[in-house]
């Protein structure tokens, strides 16, 4: 067994500036700092590599990798950023490292990622600005966003409500199973001190619509999203078990890498099959697994993307997690912190940490963009898991041959049409301002409607659970703009 290419997690470090002063790049330099003395100090200025999940709250800026090293006063020879701030991307890094461990090109690994939307906000003239959002608008096709299908809460509710049709689930149902596995997340978050948000929540507070957890888009409320409104900085050490016993690091301290698995859908939510499943998460879990000879049964503590319900419900269906079984380790993206892509970084720290005190192996999960892309690896206190050597983490193949053909995307339809998946948005008031409709048509192609907000008929049917919408027929007209409107 070569020691110089096991990789090992050695520091992590996490950051919550509540006092709103700090920048992005400050909090990972923070994190960064506090990884460093968590491995007992001297990593960062022999560190060969330094990776930064990229962040939205500071564009200025552009990579903030380069103005991070000086910060820090080191140079790493590669010094990069991600090209987005996609909520796998911690994941993906660590499997990054731990390969340049294996392969030897490299044996210190930094990676750090940090959001300050709240200092972003507090320094914005003209008051907060909605970054998530207005980042995901500029990626936007004008077809989507004339139905106000934009960011991230407009389109996970059409796969909560797919899956809930597709699992035979009536909405009180589905809405339970969401509200108890959110209130398990307040209570992991309420014993963190990491977490953002360290108040208890029961299923019921969950359930309850109030002016304080107004509706967002249906079925989600304020406490079912994730809380990007967060300074948040976290970071972690990859270097080689070799390393990691010279640098005097006690074995109890040390957290081996295992290999991960990853695989994406296409970008365009309307061009994948089914948006009741996603191959790319059931394959990418279920790779990870495979790929370190485990089963769900022999994981000790999991980390399920926590974006909005929808994910860990996939996730623990995927690897068959039992519902009254945590599902983080953090605290969830609504209480932990909702750090736009470094989520998992937080995620990374906090497993590293329990590892440490007790069980053998760890699961982490990472879901970027819309569903898009999934990357899962296998943490642990097994050094046998970190000795299978350099290891290309694609699933691809296997997401591919799981997924059917997509439904031909039409602009505008006239008659009849079977309802797929839907959401109704909501203003500050928590009354209904519009509703999407995923349609079928009668040739199986597929379109979006709007369900307009003085027809409260079709509201009331799409939410008050009395019959499951998805899978209704009804009538589609196209209007003089090109807007198509779904009748009953």
């Amino acid at each position: 067994m070569d020691e110089s290419k096991i990789p090992v997690i050695v520091g992590v470090g996490q950051t919550n500036d509540r006092d709103e002063r700090l920048n992005a790049i400050e909090l990972m330099a923070a994190a960064l700092r506090n990884a460093d003395a968590d491995g007992g100090g001297g990593w960062l200025g022999r560190a060969n590599t330094l990776d930064v999940v990229a962040q939205l709250s500071f564009p200025e800026f552009a990579d903030a990798s380069a103005p991070l090293a000086q910060i820090l006063g080191i140079t790493p020879r590669h010094c990069a950023q991600t090209r987005y701030p996609m909520g796998d991307s911690p994941v993906a890094l660590l499997n990054t490292a731990a390969n340049r461990i294996a392969a030897g090109e490299a044996d210190i690994c930094l990676v750090a990622g940090g959001e300050a939307l709240r200092t972003a906000a507090k320094r914005a003239a003209g008051g907060a600005r909605d970054a998530v959002r207005e980042s995901a608008a500029r990626a936007t096709r004008e077809g989507r966003a004339r139905y106000g299908i934009v960011a991230p809460t407009d389109v996970y509710p059409f796969y909560e409500n797919a899956c809930r049709a597709a699992w035979g689930q009536t909405l009180s149902q589905a809405q339970r199973e969401s509200a108890d596995i959110w209130s398990g997340f307040s209570r992991v978050a309420t014993a963190n001190p990491n977490a953002w948000l360290r108040t208890p929540y029961t299923s019921e507070q969950i359930l309850e619509v109030s002016p304080s957890n107004r509706p967002i888009a249906f079925p989600y409320t304020k406490l079912m999203v994730a809380n990007a409104s967060v300074n948040q900085g976290a970071a972690f050490i990859v270097t080689s078990l070799a390393r990691a016993k010279a640098g005097g690091v006690a074995e109890a301290n040390l957290v081996y890498v295992g290999r991960g698995a990853a695989a994406r859908e296409p970008g365009d939510v309307l061009a994948r099959d089914h948006v009741n499943r996603s191959p790319s998460l059931e394959a990418s879990l279920s790779g990870a697994l495979r790929f370190n000879g485990l089963t769900s049964s022999d994981l000790d503590c999991v980390e399920l993307y926590s974006c909005f319900p929808v994910m860990p419900k996939l996730a623990r269906r995927a690897i068959d997690w039992p519902l009254d079984s945590p599902m983080t380790v953090f605290g969830g993206l609504t209480f932990g912190g909702g750090p736009v892509g470094n989520y998992m970084s937080h995620a990374i720290a906090s497993m590293t940490e329990a590892l440490r005190l007790s069980g053998t192996h760890g699961l982490l999960f990472g879901n970027g963009g819309f569903a898009t892309t999934s990357h899962s690896i296998i943490i642990s206190r097994d050094p046998q898991i970190a000795t299978q050597g350099v290891h290309d983490p694609s699933v691809q193949d296997d997401a591919d041959s799981w997924r059917e053909a997509a439904p031909t995307l039409i602009e505008t339809y006239s008659g009849e049409a079977t309802l797929e998946t839907y959401t109704i948005f909501y203003d500050r008031e928590g009354a209904p301002k519009s509703g999407v409709i995923v349609a079928r048509t009668a040739n199986d192609e597929r379109t979006l409607t709007f369900a307009g907000r003085d027809d409260t008929q079709l509201i009331t049917f799409l939410t008050d659970g009395a019959r499951e919408p998805v899978g209704v027929s009804g009538q589609i007209t196209t209007d003089a703009e090109g807007l198509n409107h779904w009748r009953l």
